[in-house]
């Protein structure tokens, strides 16, 4: 079985929001994780590299693989990158940064050859995209992940051929207060 679990970046600034994005070391700088997005980025260490027994209908396993956009000149966040950096240095294991928005197809290539588990901290407005480029177009995902979403793990499956292909399931990370339990 492969498995690919997908996330957004953490939190960022909402516009007209007074939390505003900041370095890690507490710099006002608008391409960043805001506070709340480094909180979820610290949360996310424990999520997926629990200290204790994982149920074993647990969905969410720890990942072998990291893949986070790239930062560009048009699209110059790191929110990505810093989203899943505390989780891979846990790990001792490198984020692959290689490919950013746009280059989803490049993305799915490479993730398909990637020790499983994978985790990947995407843009949300081009998860739709990747996850159909992984997994097929009628791969059954939300036709779009809404602005206000931080907190959902996307999980693709491959059960190989005769196991029926790809599926796709969601689940609710519920680590910081505000966090909801409902799917997109």
């Amino acid at each position: 079985m492969h498995k690919i679990m997908i996330i957004r970046h953490a939190e960022k600034h909402q516009h007209g929001a007074h939390d505003r994005g900041v370095t890690e070391d507490g710099r006002p700088a608008h391409h960043e994780l805001t506070v709340r997005g480094w909180q979820r980025a610290a949360a996310l260490v424990n999520f997926f590299v629990p200290h204790g027994a994982v149920p074993k209908d647990s969905p969410i396993q720890t990942p072998r693989s990291i893949f986070a956009s790239n930062a560009t000149r048009e699209s110059p966040s790191l929110r990505a990158i810093h989203t899943v950096g505390p989780l891979a240095e846990q790990l001792g294991i490198p984020v692959n940064h290689h490919y950013a928005e746009e280059e989803e197809a490049a993305l799915a290539a490479a993730v398909a050859t990637a020790v499983s588990p994978v985790l990947i901290a995407w843009h949300h407005g081009h998860i739709v995209h990747l996850a159909r480029e992984i997994a097929g177009p009628h791969i059954g995902c939300p036709a779009q992940w809404p602005d206000d979403r931080f907190d959902v793990v996307w999980i693709l499956e491959h059960h190989g051929e005769h196991g029926g292909g790809w599926r796709f399931s969601q689940f609710a990370q519920c680590l910081l207060p505000g966090d909801r339990p409902d799917m997109l």
